[in-house]
């Protein structure tokens, strides 16, 4: 027997159903009864039962891949805040291997870089690496944080609704599976995008969002005024079918604009040292020039 209905808000400890259902994430079994064992709204799908918590910290895992932001840098390693309870740090070795240099060099406080979680010790403090396709410094941009569990209904099914947000703001997102999102573009589409995702943030558990999402996108960006979409959408329930952050090689974007930028610059420093050539070698003409020359060029004919 089954005493809640989908999406309903439980409370720790409340009764969900008797044993002739299976216990999922967020519950718990006792005296032949499933129990809620915290506040979060119920999840069903065929006979298993999940609560799905309202808020909630970032607990790393091993091969997590995560946002974070160093807090200090010491002799051998780094701390970073990885938007969790537990502590990280990015050992020097890591990313120097057995080199000896400074570490305040390569990264420094306030510094947020885009990590893999490489292990978890016994009280969960992860030491993190940088090993990876997109791994690396973020340059620019803002960071949006989000709870951790709403960071799957984000990314869509393959990456539905991640893609159509990059695709109609044409910002770069990378997301972490701790809850911070990086975003750059324009400035004002870096706002929009935030909001955005704030948005898909407070209404996970609701169906039809991406259509949603789409319509407001266009009407933002566009000004233009789109149909209601009847379609099967995706909610908070399909959590387990939606995919986890893809690693991105947006390290790769960036270094191919900081080349564009040195290029551009090289080319502008040319053209200058072009000018002041050109013009040092017309001031010598003009002063070799013979006077009977100038002369002859001013009379009047």
């Amino acid at each position: 027997m089954i005493y809640v209905e989908n999406k309903d808000l439980v409370i720790p400890g409340e009764v969900l159903a008797d044993d002739d259902y299976y216990p999922g994430r967020g519950t718990f079994k006792e005296d032949g009864k499933i129990c809620s064992s915290l506040m979060g709204l119920v999840s069903l799908r065929n006979k298993k039962i999940r609560v799905i918590p309202l808020k909630s910290k970032y607990v790393p895992k091993k091969g997590d891949v995560v946002i974070g932001k160093i807090e200090d840098v010491r002799f051998s390693m780094w701390d970073v805040d990885i938007n969790s309870p537990y502590s990280g740090i990015l050992p020097a070795f890591e990313v120097f291997g057995r080199e000896k240099k400074e570490l305040n060099k390569m990264f420094d406080v306030g510094d947020v870089l885009f990590l893999r979680v490489v292990e978890v010790d016994e009280v969960k403090k992860a030491k993190l690496g940088l090993k990876g396709r997109g791994m690396g410094k973020f340059n620019g941009g803002i960071v949006v944080e989000i709870t951790p569990t709403k960071v799957p209904r984000l990314i869509g099914k393959k990456g539905s609704m991640i893609n159509m947000i990059k695709d109609k703001t044409q910002c770069k997102i990378v997301v972490g599976q701790n809850g911070l999102v990086w975003v750059k573009g324009e400035e004002d589409m870096e706002q929009l995008t935030k909001n955005i995702i704030h948005l898909i943030e407070s209404e996970a558990h609701t169906s039809g969002l991406t259509d949603k999402i789409k319509r407001k996108l266009y009407l933002e960006i566009d000004g233009i005024v789109l149909e209601e979409e009847q379609e099967d959408d995706e909610s908070e329930d399909d959590y387990e079918e939606l995919e986890k952050p893809k690693l991105q090689n947006f390290k790769e974007e960036l270094e191919r604009e900081e080349k564009e930028k040195q290029n551009k610059d090289l080319f502008y420093e040319t053209i200058e040292e072009f000018k002041k050539k050109s013009k040092k070698d017309n001031s010598i003409s003009i002063a070799n020039k013979p006077q009977n020359s100038f002369i002859l060029n001013n009379k009047d004919y």
